[in-house]
């Protein structure tokens, strides 16, 4: 996972992301990726439970020179 922390209490699941963070590039250079769980991943103690998540904003203007 790049950029997320899941933890589960009772019947609550919390999802903490860093929403400065700034990832990668996406091959396409149209976006640029803030947290992913890098696909479908079984939350801890509950293996029949799936999370997939992804978060992505724009890439930041070119700076003019």
């Amino acid at each position: 996972m790049e950029n997320v922390k899941m933890s589960v209490n009772g019947s609550k699941l919390t999802i903490e992301v860093d929403l400065a963070y700034r990832g990668p590039l996406s091959s396409t250079g149209k976006t640029v990726r803030v947290a992913s769980t890098e696909g479908n991943v079984p939350l801890d103690g509950h293996p029949e439970i799936k999370v997939g998540l992804n978060i992505f904003t724009p890439p930041a203007p070119a700076a003019k020179k």
